[in-house]
């Protein structure tokens, strides 16, 4: 039996209400799923409701991007929508996410693309705002072709449009999980930007001493070598296997919830081994 622990809906940047995603989480006949959107735990309730309707177990969580030369992105599951350390921390980092996307859509505007930031409230509805949603205006007005286009000529790190906002250190955010009883799970680590394995076990030594519990070992987009080579690195640095899809609905062509590109299918068994080792 297989599970997602890596999905995303309409409380941030996914397309998918978040009750429809369990609803198709169910249907595919996956038996637990985590919603685990962007700074935020705002879709759980709605998901959770969901799958005591169709008979499947919701995880909450979330995902955290972190200050990290490279890029780092923690998932913190079973982070419940309630008042906690890390919870109470999230509405300062909504904040940073809406200061960076009004400077995104500023520089677009100076490059010659103007969008307005209404349209692209209306197109991420009554969730929180990031930069698929303005990929989505850009297409809609003709500038781009497609979101992957505008992400990789205009919105990435180091394109002309792209604008950071604050982070959490890594050693502060998986603190804060543990203090509000979540298991930090270190997401795809294949985009820290790191290629040397002294560099990768430096790291993964740090990041075990400050409390990471998991890492996502099945992911999307690796194929099968690297999902055995992943689950073997977290096996050598005591860190618990996780893995799920990071899907966004139509906002990432051809991801499939559950089975990714078509090949991903993280058993039930790894949920034991991260249930066990809750704080």
């Amino acid at each position: 039996m297989a599970v997602d622990l890596h999905t995303h809906s309409t409380a941030s940047d996914g397309s998918d209400d978040p009750a429809i995603l369990v609803e198709k989480a169910a249907g595919l006949g996956l038996t637990t799923i985590a919603l685990t959107d962007h700074d935020t735990v705002e879709g759980i309730e709605p998901a959770r409701a969901a799958a005591g309707r169709v008979g499947i177990e919701l995880v909450p969580g979330t995902e955290l991007s972190l200050e990290f030369l490279g890029g780092m992105h923690l998932v913190v599951l079973w982070l419940e929508p309630v008042p906690g350390p890390l919870q109470d921390r999230l509405p300062s980092l909504q904040l940073g996410r809406t200061a960076r996307n009004q400077a995104i859509v500023d520089l677009l505007t100076e490059l010659g693309m103007p969008i307005a930031m209404e349209d692209v409230l209306v197109v991420a509805g009554s969730g929180s705002v990031g930069r698929p949603h303005i990929a989505e205006v850009m297409v809609r007005h003709g500038y781009v072709t497609s979101g992957p286009e505008a992400f990789d000529l205009w919105l990435s790190a180091g394109k002309p449009a792209y604008a950071g906002r604050p982070r959490l250190e890594p050693e502060e955010a998986i603190g804060l999980a543990l203090e509000s009883g979540g298991v930090p799970v270190l997401a795809h680590p294949h985009t820290l930007g790191i290629n040397r394995a002294d560099e990768m076990a430096e790291l993964l030594n740090r990041l075990r001493a400050d409390g990471l519990i998991g890492m996502e070992t099945m992911y999307a987009a690796y194929h099968r070598h690297e999902r055995e080579g992943y689950t073997d690195l977290a096996r050598r640095f005591g860190l618990t296997a996780s893995g799920g899809s990071d899907y966004h609905g139509t906002y990432k062509e051809g991801l499939e919830l559950g089975r990714g590109y078509g090949d991903l299918a993280v058993p039930e068994s790894i949920l034991k081994e991260l249930r066990e080792r809750k704080p």
